[in-house]
Order: C-alpha cells, then sequence, then structure tokens
C-alpha cells in the first residue's frame, strides 16, 4: 500500500467516479516504494483532456496536444496525462504525433526506464509493473523499457535522464542501456539546451552529483553539454596540495558543497574550470578570472538566470583570496566591498570549505573562522562598505560644488569612500561635506 497524498487521492476517485481509469504514475510510484517522499504526484487516466477539464473546477491546459492538464486542488498542482502512444519521433525530441488510447499497458511501454514505468490505483491497491521496475529498484539498476537504442533514438534527453537519475538514486546504469548511449550522441545534440538546463539543475540536487557526471564522461555525453569539464580530465595539480586531477577535484568539490544550493553547487562545480587554459608547468596563474568568464559563458550557454549567473561568476572570481591575520581592518572592508558585500561572505567560505574538502587537507579552516569574527565586527559596527552606505550622496555633492550631473560626482563618492574604508570614523555627513569641498 503506497501512502499517496491526499489531492493526488481525490482526483483518482473522482476521475473513476466519473468512469475512466486513472492511476499514479512514473516518479511518485518509484519514490515511494523506494521508501522515499515523492516531490511531485502524477496521474495518468483513460479521460481525454477535455473530459479532466470539466471534472475538476481549475486546470490549467498544460500540455493539451500531448494530453496534459494540471489540476488545481487546495494542496497542490497535479499533472493530469491521458494514457497514450507515442509514434514515430521524427527529431530526436518529440514524437510525429500523439495517439490516445485506453490501455495503461501501451502507455506504461513508451516510457523511459523499467522504475518509472510503474502504475498504482490507491483505491484497490493495484500495482502495474510489465517491465520488471520493482526488481531493478531492489537491484539498484537504470534500464531502458524495451531496446535501449530505440529508446534513446527517441528523445535525447533520456541518457542525460539516464545519468541523473544514477546519481540521484545512486543506482548503476544497466550495461546494455548504458552502451546505447555512445551511440545516440548525435540525437542528445538536438535537445533544446532548456531541458540539459533542468536535468543539470536536478543532477545538482543529488547527494553525489560527481556519479552522474561521470557516467556522461564516460558515455561522451559530457564533451557535447559540458566541454570545459571534460577538458579537465587528466590535467595534474601540484602534488603537494592535491590529490586529484582538476576534473576530480572539481567533481568531489561539488559533492562537498551544500546540497540545497544549486548556486553553491555549480559555483564548486566549475571554480577551477579556467586551470586547463591557464596551466604553466604545474602553477595555474589568473584561472580564477578566467574560470568566472568561462563559467558566464558555460552558464548562459546552459539558459541559467542572470542572478544566478553573476552569483557564480563571483563566487569563482573571487574564491582564491589569501587571508591572513596581518590583514589590516581596512583590508577586511576592501575584501567585503569586492565580494559585493557582507552577504556573499557566506557562500564565498562555504565554496572555499568545499574547495579544500577535495584537497589535501592544509589547513582546519581556522582562518575563515577568524576572518568572519572579524566581519562579524565590521557588521556590528555598521562600517560603510559601498556608496550608498556614505552618509552623504550625489546632490550633496552637486549641491556643495555646484556642478552638474555627471562622472565627476561618482568619482568623488568613490574617493569619499576609500577614505572612508581606511577610516570609518570619517563616515559623518559634516565631516564628509568638508572633505567635499576640498575637491572644489
Amino acid at each position: 500500500m503506497i501512502k499517496t497524498k491526499a489531492g493526488a487521492a481525490e482526483i483518482i476517485q473522482t476521475l473513476k467516479s466519473g468512469g475512466f481509469a486513472a492511476y499514479l504514475v512514473g516518479g511518485c510510484v518509484r519514490d515511494s516504494l523506494l521508501g522515499q517522499e515523492p516531490s511531485e504526484w502524477d496521474i495518468t487516466t483513460s479521460a481525454r483532456p477535455e473530459a479532466v477539464a470539466k471534472l475538476f473546477k481549475k486546470t490549467i491546459p498544460t500540455g493539451l496536444d500531448y494530453g496534459t492538464v494540471t489540476v488545481i486542488l487546495p494542496d497542490g498542482q497535479y499533472e493530469v496525462t491521458t494514457f497514450r502512444s507515442d509514434e514515430q519521433y521524427v527529431d530526436g525530441r518529440h514524437p510525429q504525433n500523439v495517439k490516445f488510447t485506453d490501455d495503461i499497458h501501451r502507455d506504461l511501454s513508451r516510457r523511459d526506464f523499467t522504475i518509472n514505468a510503474l502504475a498504482y490505483d490507491p483505491e484497490s491497491d493495484q500495482l502495474i509493473d510489465d517491465f520488471g521496475g520493482q526488481k531493478d529498484l531492489a537491484a539498484k539498476i537504470i534500464r531502458a523499457v524495451g531496446e535501449p537504442l530505440a529508446r534513446f533514438s527517441e528523445d535525447g534527453l533520456r541518457p542525460v535522464r539516464a545519468c541523473r537519475f544514477a546519481a540521484k538514486l545512486e543506482f548503476a546504469i544497466e550495461q546494455k542501456t548504458f552502451e546505447a548511449i555512445p551511440k545516440t550522441l548525435g540525437v542528445v545534440k538536438k535537445v533544446a539546451a532548456e531541458r540539459l538546463h533542468d536535468e543539470l539543475v536536478k543532477m545538482l540536487g543529488a547527494a553525489r552529483p560527481s556519479i552522474g557526471f561521470e557516467l556522461m564522461r564516460k558515455s561522451g555525453l559530457l564533451v557535447i553539454i559540458l566541454p570545459e569539464l571534460a577538458g579537465a580530465f587528466g590535467v595534474d595539480q601540484p602534488p603537494q596540495f592535491h590529490k586529484y586531477d582538476v576534473y576530480w577535484h572539481s567533481l568531489y568539490s561539488c559533492d562537498a558543497a551544500p546540497q540545497d544550493s544549486v548556486v553553491l553547487r555549480l559555483a564548486a562545480l566549475l571554480h577551477d574550470i579556467g586551470k586547463p587554459a591557464c596551466k604553466v608547468d604545474l602553477t595555474f596563474y589568473n584561472h580564477d578570472r578566467v574560470g568566472a568568464e568561462m563559467a558566464e559563458t558555460i552558464l548562459k550557454r546552459l539558459k541559467f538566470g542572470r542572478d544566478d549567473i553573476d552569483r557564480v561568476k563571483n563566487l569563482i572570481g573571487n574564491h582564491m583570496f589569501d587571508y591572513t591575520a596581518e590583514w589590516s581592518d581596512s583590508a577586511v572592508r576592501r575584501f567585503l566591498r569586492r565580494i559585493g558585500g557582507v552577504g556573499n561572505s557566506a557562500d564565498l567560505f562555504a565554496l572555499r570549505r568545499a574547495d579544500a574538502e577535495a584537497m589535501i587537507k592544509v589547513n582546519n579552516g581556522e582562518y575563515l573562522r577568524e576572518l568572519q569574527t572579524r566581519i562579524d565586527k565590521i557588521v556590528e559596527e555598521e562600517n560603510a562598505l559601498d556608496v550608498k552606505d556614505l552618509k552623504v550622496d550625489g546632490n550633496d555633492v552637486m549641491n556643495a560644488l555646484k556642478i552638474p550631473p555627471g562622472p565627476k560626482v561618482g568619482q568623488i563618492l568613490n574617493d569619499l569612500l576609500e577614505k572612508v574604508l581606511d577610516d570609518p570614523k570619517l563616515n559623518e555627513r559634516e565631516t564628509l561635506l568638508r572633505l567635499i569641498k576640498a575637491y572644489a
């Protein structure tokens, strides 16, 4: 018996009361059988989309061509999809046409992996498993439904999904299924970047994303999707600091980064992406700056949002900071200004810790704790770290010097900030107004 979320049970009951067959399907069944809490509850039914829309008060026609209607209930949204059998795939992404059916078994036969080709009726406690999904769950195996080469030739995202599920569930990919991946790379190349983005984000949410990325490398997927990371394989690093090459160091850093932060996982995965291009013997001068620019290019290509790109770029560009106890308070304030403020220091420290986890341990992180103590003191004292923190603004500069808006106003404010970074006591309105007059 699978404990079913109330809204999903209500939808199935309503559909069956209307004379239709209805089942929980796919990931929610798989995760429930594994003893995990499903993140989504999908339903499949013999009802056509228009019939589903009539049975429920609030629906969204999210994919009518493919038989999908989203039903909105008080406890969440549910995708309800009509049983279907996909006809020939012509572009490696979409079936040429979709044929609705009344046969749940035909519907399950079109699905990607045996562990996802599972349907469950909570009212009768009936589990439909036509392809040995339960057996593969027990054996911890990802296996294609039917012929793997045919399955992957239909949709080029499926090979990537195989690697993602292997990472998420920490399963192995069945040999014949894995061997089909290199043979269908041409189909993978047709997949839209937005779809690849979604799979990568899900992979980064696994406990150990390294499992998925290594399967991608071995199968040839990585050189298509993240060629820059594939190029880090075999790039040696100084043995006194590193146990791994750049590739494995990047993967293990990613594993060590906080699992609940896509930005930190991305930053850890890509923090040394500039090293191969910067390598001279066993040195990598300027790899942080080069890597930040490369990361921006990569993340744009994979359709990440501007905010995520900026955050990752900032973290990578600043991850090589070299704090010592000799830093003056002014140096700490300038460091905070350079990284974009106090709010970014926690993420930068998390990245540094993940980086260290994948190295030979050369310190215990005491320097981060010491720097954090000094930052806390700056926060407590409300030191100015940005022009907007000054107790004067552009209008004050223009009024005091009788000048119009222009670059000079910004230059003066930045000069004042430099003075305040050196001596926070100067950040008093009357003091700053006196300093402004010296620019006359």
